[in-house]
This record gives structure tokens, C-alpha cells and sequence, in this order.
């Protein structure tokens, strides 16, 4: 058997992408994450991984709390866009056209347009390399009824390897 060298990160896609939201107002940001997961059933608990540079993970080490949403495939370009531009820089609701409405237990938005919801307060912060992983506690998890009752399937935001998942602003 002849084996070769590869990227390590090559063989997790395709993954899906969701669509964090944090901070409120003026400090309001979108960014995709993919390294999202599920880590405790009781309590129910979710960690994601955001770029230390990240303007999210400034927002979120000082709130503690974020908001997962679930984005669809027609949201592909939103994800895109808001991955390719810091919130730093833009407001990311108002070039995407995305809608902000108020999230039921913390201070931050969800987007109208996604699906399901995380609401999630931050239990711990780990750093990693060039991550910090948010582990949360979920305050609470909600869906559209069409959803919920699976009377459509929905077709998840998925990511292509890796150059437009990092390339653009972060590595060069």
C-alpha cells in the first residue's frame, strides 16, 4: 500500500456550515463556523471553534454567550460573504440582507432566515493553536414548525475544501 502525505483537514468536508451571531447593536457580527458540534446530551451542550483573530471571538470572550444558527443552502452566499469579510469592517446584516431579530434568553440576534436556532452561554474557553473552542451550555434550541414537524427537508449550507472556508482575509 502506498500512502502520501495529505491535509489533515481534506477528508473532514463536505461540512456543514452554521452561522454564529454574537454581541448586539453596534458590536452585532455573523461569522460561519463549521467546527461546530454537539458534546453534551444532559446538560445539553455544544463547542465551536473560532479563529483567535476572529472579531466574533472578541465579542464572545467578553459576552459569554452566542446564538447558533442553522443556515440552508439558499444562504450559501450570506455564509460566503460573511466569511470572506470581518465584522470589523462591515455590518454584516445589512450587506447580506439578513434579518436580526431579538434572541429569547441572550443578548444577541438570530437570523429570521435560518431555520433553527442554539441560543448558548459560553461555559468555558479553551485555546487551541489558533483557535479558541467555546464550550456552551444551550439555553435553549428552537425551529421553524415546517421544520420541526419534517414536512421539508432542509438542504444544509455546506462548505467546499478548504480555500473558501480559509483562504481570503485569514491565511496569505
Amino acid at each position: 500500500m502506498n500512502k502520501i502525505p495529505t491535509e489533515y483537514l481534506k477528508y473532514f468536508w463536505p461540512m456543514r456550515h452554521f452561522l454564529i451571531t454574537c454581541g448586539r447593536e453596534e458590536r452585532a457580527n455573523i461569522i460561519p463556523v463549521s467546527f461546530c458540534m454537539p458534546v453534551s446530551k444532559n446538560p445539553p451542550m455544544v463547542a465551536c471553534a473560532i479563529g483567535k483573530t476572529a472579531h466574533s471571538s472578541e465579542i464572545i470572550r467578553k459576552t459569554h454567550e452566542f446564538v447558533v444558527n442553522v443556515p440552508g443552502q439558499e444562504l450559501n452566499r450570506q455564509v460566503y460573504y460573511c466569511g470572506f469579510h470581518s465584522g470589523r469592517d462591515v455590518d454584516k446584516f445589512k450587506e447580506t440582507g439578513l434579518t436580526p431579530l431579538p434572541a429569547h434568553h441572550v443578548d444577541s440576534w438570530i437570523i429570521a432566515e435560518c431555520p433553527a436556532h442554539m441560543e448558548c452561554r459560553v461555559e468555558h474557553c479553551i485555546e487551541t493553536g489558533d483557535k479558541y473552542i467555546f464550550v456552551a451550555v444551550v439555553l435553549e434550541a428552537y425551529a421553524d414548525e415546517w421544520l420541526e414537524k419534517g414536512e421539508r427537508a432542509l438542504e444544509y449550507a455546506i462548505g467546499e475544501f478548504p480555500e473558501k472556508v480559509y483562504g481570503g482575509r485569514f491565511e496569505r
